[in-house]
């Protein structure tokens, strides 16, 4: 499954988009009381939570794929996979708790303002993930194939 860690930088963008469009809508959807928003929002969370899996998988193989780690990358690696993985596990959790209020037909507005108000609170996580993965690339080089090539030669 090497291969898939090829994938993470295409696929990680995917869920940190749509989770944050779902952020926006359910805000919005909330705030305006405009029910095609939170359809979309819904449909959105779930996009993203699928996304967000795909993101972990990849991203648990670019993990073991690349050799050259040092002691700070490998520290920002271990926040990076913890605030993933709070993430996906935080929006997953805010997916069936709001599937099971709309079948329930209990999604009322006291629902609405509480899922606005985590769903913000799940911005954070995205930020917090996104940051770390982001200063492991631009800092450390890691999974460039520059810092790939530059590794080899030694």
């Amino acid at each position: 499954m090497e291969f898939l860690a090829e994938f993470h930088p295409r696929v990680v963008h995917f869920p940190i988009a749509l989770l944050l469009t779902y952020v926006l809508f359910e805000s919005l959807g909330a705030i305006t009381k405009k029910e095609f928003l939170l359809k979309g929002a819904h449909l959105i969370l779930l996009l993203g939570v699928i996304g967000a899996f795909a993101a972990v998988q990849t991203g648990e193989r670019a993990e073991d794929a690349f050799e050259y780690w040092n002691k700070e990358a490998s520290a920002l690696m271990e926040i990076h996979e913890q605030y993933a993985n709070i993430t996906i596990w935080y929006f997953a959790v805010l997916l069936v708790i709001r599937t099971f209020l709309v079948f329930k037909k209990k999604f009322t507005n006291v629902f609405k303002y509480a899922f606005m108000v985590l769903a913000i609170v799940g911005a954070y996580f995205i930020y917090q993930t996104g940051d770390h993965g982001g200063r492991m690339v631009y800092e450390h080089g890691i999974g460039t194939k520059y810092k790939i090539n530059v590794m080899e030669d030694y």
